[in-house]
C-alpha cells in the first residue's frame, strides 16, 4: 500500500511538471521503498530505475565532509587547525584571512569565501591544485568566522586538503574512505565510470520545449563541491549510514553555525543543513547540476529518509523534488511544512528593497510592478561568455513576499524556488546593502544615473 501510494504520487507529479525522468527512494518503518518514472533522456531513452545514475550536485558536499571526518577520526586532520597546515600553497587576495581559515570554517561555510569561480582546471590529476592556485584572484565577501555564506570554493579547497593529507586524488581518497566502506557500488565521479551503467542526462527548457543539456556535469575541479554521480538506491544506503548514529554521523549533525532567514536550515552542522519542520529536526542537503536536481533529507529521531532525483530544468526538477520531500514527510510521518504568512504589499517597502544585487557569479534582481514584488536570479552574462562549457539555465522570474517580524526576511512564493527564504542586510544608517537567497550573499549594486 505504501509503495503504491508513493508510485502514484511520483508519477502524477512528474507528469504535472513535465519531468522526463525521476527516481525516488524512501526509508520508513525499516523498509526501503522506491518509485521511478520516465526515461533517462528524451533523445536516447531508457527507463529510469532505482540504479539509474543522476548527477547529485551539492549533495556531494556531504561525502566530502564525511571523508574529512574520517581523517579527523584517524588523527590526520584537526578541524580547528588553519587550512594552510594541509594546503601550504593556499593564497588568497587577503593574506591574513588565508592564514586564519580553518577546516571547520570551510565545512560550515564561514570562511568568507564567495560562492564559486568559473574556471576549468582540466581533467588531469592536478585539477584541484590548479583550482586552488586560481583562488589567489578571489576576493573575500566577509570576515573569517563571520556569517555563513554558501561556498562551492570552500568545498573544493577541502578536496585539496584530502589530496594533500592522503597522497591520493580526491576521487580515489573518497572511494577508499567513504564509498567503499559504506558499500556504494553505483557512485562515481567520471563519465568513463558512468557510461558502463544506466545514467540520466539533464534537460532544460529552450523556446518552450525541453532539450537535452549540452554539458552533463561540472568540471573536475568542482568534484568536491558537486561532482558525484549516484543512484537513489546508493543514496538511500548513504542516508541509512548517516542515520546509523556512529560518532562521525553524530558529529556532522551537531550545529556549528546559525543561519538567518534561510530555508536551507536553521543551523548548519558539518555539511548538513539542520532544520525544524513541524517540531521535528530534519537533516538535509540538496544539489543542482545542468538540468538535474537531487535532494536528500533525513529525520534521525524517526529513522526516516527520503531521496529524490530528477532531470528537468531550469526549475521544474527542483519543484518536483521539493514536492516529493514534503509529501513523504506528511504521508509517512505526519509532518507538515506550514505555509508562510506574508505581509500585504507595501509600495514604500518595495521601493526600498528593489534593485540589483550581485556576487562574483550571479545577479539577483528584486523588482516591483506596483502590485507585487518579483525576484530573478541569473548567472552573469560575462560568466557565461567566459565559460568553455554550457552552464545551467537561469531560473524564471518568481514572485516574492515580505515576512512579518523585524528581520527583513522574505520568501519566494512560486516556481522552483517557492518556499526559499532570504533576508536583507542593512548598514548603520538603515540602508539596504545586501540580500541573501539560498544561503548566498548578494551585495547591492549602486544604481547608475540614467
Amino acid at each position: 500500500m505504501a509503495r503504491d501510494a508513493l508510485a502514484k504520487y511520483v508519477e502524477a507529479k512528474a507528469l504535472e511538471l513535465d519531468i522526463p525522468g525521476a527516481a525516488v527512494g524512501v526509508w520508513a518503518d525499516g523498509q526501503e521503498l522506491f518509485a521511478c518514472h520516465g526515461v533517462t533522456s528524451i533523445h536516447n531513452p531508457l527507463p529510469v530505475d532505482r540504479n539509474t545514475l543522476f548527477v547529485l550536485g551539492s549533495v556531494t558536499k556531504t561525502y566530502t565532509a564525511t571523508a574529512i571526518m574520517r581523517l579527523v577520526e584517524e588523527g590526520r586532520v584537526d578541524l580547528n587547525t588553519p587550512v594552510r597546515r594541509y594546503v601550504p600553497e593556499l593564497r588568497l587576495s587577503d593574506e591574513e584571512s588565508a592564514a586564519r581559515i580553518t577546516v571547520l570554517n570551510l565545512l560550515n561555510h564561514t570562511a568568507g569565501l564567495d560562492t564559486r569561480m568559473v574556471f576549468d582546471s582540466g581533467d588531469g590529476d592536478d585539477a584541484l591544485a590548479r583550482e586552488v592556485a586560481q583562488m589567489a584572484e578571489v576576493a573575500l565577501i566577509g570576515p573569517v568566522g563571520g556569517r555563513a555564506s554558501y561556498s562551492q570554493l570552500g568545498y573544493n579547497l577541502l578536496g585539496r586538503v584530502i589530496e594533500n593529507v592522503t597522497g591520493q586524488t580526491y576521487e580515489a581518497a573518497v572511494a577508499s574512505l567513504v564509498l567503499g566502506p559504506v558499500g556504494l557500488v553505483d557512485s562515481v565521479f567520471t563519465a568513463g565510470q558512468a557510461i558502463t551503467r544506466r545514467f540520466a542526462v539533464g534537460h532544460n527548457l529552450s523556446e518552450g520545449e525541453l532539450k537535452v543539456a549540452g554539458t552533463w556535469k561540472d568540471t573536475r575541479g568542482n568534484n568536491p563541491g558537486g561532482g558525484l554521480v549516484s543512484s537513489v538506491a546508493d543514496q538511500l544506503r548513504w542516508a541509512r549510514f548517516h542515520l546509523g548514529g556512529d560518532d562521525v554521523a553524530r558529529r556532522m549533525q551537531e550545529p556549528t553555525a546559525e543561519l538567518h532567514g534561510s530555508t536551507l536550515g536553521d543551523t548548519i552542522g558539518l555539511a548538513w543543513f539542520l532544520r525544524d519542520v513541524d517540531g521535528v529536526r530534519t537533516v538535509g542537503h540538496g544539489g543542482s547540476a545542468n538540468g538535474q536536481f537531487a535532494d536528500l533529507l533525513l529525520v534521525p529521531e524517526r529513522d526516516f529518509a527520503v531521496v529524490a532525483a530528477s532531470n528537468a530544468g531550469p526549475d521544474s526538477g527542483l519543484e518536483f523534488n521539493q514536492a516529493v520531500v514534503r509529501w513523504a514527510l506528511e504521508h509517512y510521518l505526519g509532518v507538515v511544512e506550514r505555509r508562510h504568512r506574508l505581509l500585504p504589499y507595501d509600495p514604500e517597502r518595495a521601493r526600498e528593497v528593489t534593485g540589483q544585487y550581485e556576487n562574483a557569479f550571479m545577479t539577483l534582481t528584486i523588482d516591483t510592478d506596483g502590485v507585487r514584488m518579483t525576484v530573478e536570479c541569473r548567472i552573469k552574462p560575462e560568466i557565461r561568455a567566459a565559460s568553455e562549457t554550457e552552464l545551467p539555465a537561469d531560473m524564471p522570474q518568481a514572485e516574492l513576499g515580505l515576512l512579518p517580524g523585524d528581520g527583513d526576511e522574505y520568501v519566494v512564493t512560486d516556481g522552483g524556488l517557492a518556499g526559499q527564504r532570504g533576508f536583507l542586510t542593512r548598514d548603520a544608517s538603515g540602508t539596504v546593502i545586501g540580500a541573501d537567497l539560498a544561503g548566498r550573499l548578494f551585495h547591492r549594486v549602486a544604481a547608475t544615473a540614467e
